[in-house]
């Protein structure tokens, strides 16, 4: 159903090259963010008290094209086993749909190399948790990437310096390592939702044309400034209530990165105020067409909730302290869901006053409802 060969055919031949950078500063540029990764690893673990359960190196720095094939990697991973049995059915339905499938199959792939190579020019980094299996069994879970060209094209576009910014990113993207590597239901978790998105996606012939048609006005709403964007249209109602749960853990994740990368201060990032405020106004000052992609994508809107989720963070540790909100990696059951995230205090009376409570009386803590801790809370099945 996708043509994954020709995603990253397509990906690679769209993407604009990277910045001119001569070879002494570029292989300076490498090591140093090989290094930081490794500097961040520790600030990280300090900062939130959190223990990774496998060994963490330093980072893997790739150029654009290499993100794109590492990105395609992992789609592979978590989608090829769900395509395939989605597919399989075709298989017996005569030449002419095995024909259909080949062809939408390089189509698909074109549009998803199309997408890649936008996003290629823009990631700084990323922890990427889904990796083609070792056969050996020894190599990590997932892989942290930085993406060499990116970084260094900001911090000149930013201004600002560039040890700091390097920091600052891994700051970052460290985050997210701990984050997996610390509790190891939650890749599962991740992965379960992605996959139950895609087997919630069945729809016929009329519903697609709908759908379209929808997808049409969205364009246009966007162009015209509106709020309209790709994401959403071609959501059911059931594929919107997995959303919801993907977007809650998302929000978590990358508002924790983004807590984590201002909150480690200026001892370690001198300069981290200036780099936030100017990285900011560079994310409101994109052009009218860069926008409109973005919002199709559902960037913006991805942005939005990120910035919900660091405002989840910074009150939940505020109230309660950095070891009683870390209670949102203990299990499926203790995320937030998205209400929660918008509402912390809601998460807080749900998950950490209940625990107080039970060890103040010496209670052992009590098990989850099935299905979760709260009506609209998240659940594993």
């Amino acid at each position: 159903m996708i043509d994954w060969d020709v995603a990253v055919s397509t990906g690679v031949r769209l993407v604009r090259p990277g910045p001119q950078v001569d070879l002494a500063d570029a292989r300076q540029a490498v090591a140093q963010l090989r290094e930081l990764s490794v500097t961040a690893q520790g600030h990280v673990r300090e900062f939130t008290g959190m223990e990774p359960l496998e060994p963490a190196g330093p980072a893997v720095v790739v150029d654009r094209p290499g993100w794109i094939k590492a990105n395609v990697d992992g789609f592979r991973v978590v989608l090829e086993p769900i395509l395939d049995r989605l597919g399989g059915e075709r298989m017996n339905e005569g030449g002419a749909a095995q024909l259909t499938t080949a062809v939408g199959s390089r189509v698909t792939g074109v549009q998803l190399g199309a997408v890649l190579s936008y996003l290629a020019g823009r990631v700084l980094g990323q922890y990427e948790l889904f990796l083609p299996p070792d056969p050996d069994g020894r190599a990590p879970t997932g892989r942290l990437t930085l993406v060499a060209p990116n970084i260094v094209h900001t911090e000149r576009e930013l201004d600002v310096d560039p040890r700091d910014f390097r920091l600052w990113v891994c700051l970052h993207e460290e985050t997210h390592r701990m984050q997996f590597t610390s509790s190891p239901w939650l890749r599962d978790y991740v992965q379960q939702q992605m996959q139950e998105m895609l087997l919630a996606s069945n729809i016929d012939a009329g519903d697609l044309l709908n759908r379209l048609r929808s997808a049409g006005e969205a364009v246009a709403d966007a162009i015209r400034g509106g709020d309209g964007n790709l994401i959403e249209v071609f959501q059911s109602e059931e594929q919107s209530e997995i959303m919801d749960r993907i977007t809650a853990v998302m929000s978590l994740a990358e508002g924790h990165g983004d807590y984590v990368m201002d909150a480690v201060g200026p001892e370690v990032v001198p300069t981290v105020a200036e780099i936030r405020r100017r990285f900011q106004r560079r994310r409101e000052g994109a052009n009218r067409v860069d926008k409109v992609i973005r919002q199709l994508l559902g960037i913006d809107l991805k942005m939005k909730q990120y910035e919900e989720g660091a405002a989840f963070v910074r009150s939940v540790v505020s109230q309660v302290g950095m070891a009683d909100f870390n209670r949102v990696w203990e299990s499926p059951e203790t995320l937030p869901t998205i209400k929660e995230i918008r509402n912390p205090d809601s998460w807080i009376a749900r998950v950490v006053r209940p625990a107080a409570l039970q060890q103040e009386f010496g209670e052992s803590p009590a098990g989850p409802p099935p299905g979760g801790g709260s009506a609209d809370g998240p659940s594993q099945g």
